[in-house]
């Protein structure tokens, strides 16, 4: 074998349409685009969404909902995790900057209790908002809740 011989293996390589190179190529004339109209014609490109003057699709779809600009996103926390938490770490006061230390939050981020779960553990939570549930919960194990 030498690098002379070599070739691209069988049906892998095929030879480009040669268009608009006169009629006796096949590919004369219209080169390939029809007659007339817009498609057919230079410098055309077609709008997405466009459907041919029929009413494109995203008007034919009514408007519903709005995003209410003052909503406030909280991050969720269950008292399960808070007990998984309190039980490995032996911490009694979890506030912002212990739960952003173990990868529950970001800096941004605002926390809200949840009671999903149990806690048998006394523990201070410094937390944005609470449930009522999680308040009832953390108050019965003996702990306390603090609103940041």
């Amino acid at each position: 074998m030498y690098l002379n011989s070599l070739k691209p293996a069988e049906g892998s390589v095929k030879t480009r349409k040669r268009i608009g190179r006169g009629t006796g190529s096949g590919r004369g004339g219209t080169s390939t685009r029809g007659h007339k109209g817009a498609k057919s014609r230079s410098g055309y490109s077609q709008k997405s969404g466009f459907e041919g003057g029929q009413m494109p699709l995203q008007r034919r779809v009514p408007k519903f909902g709005f995003k209410n600009i003052n909503r406030v996103e909280y991050k969720a926390i269950n008292l399960d995790v808070i007990q998984s938490l309190a039980e490995s770490t032996n911490e009694t006061v979890l506030n912002f900057d212990f739960f952003k230390a173990h990868g529950l939050i970001s800096k941004n981020d605002k926390i809200k209790v949840l009671g999903r779960g149990e806690l048998n553990k006394a523990v201070e939570i410094h937390a944005h908002g609470f449930s009522q549930t999680a308040i009832e919960s953390i108050e019965k194990a003996g702990g306390k809740t603090v609103a940041i």
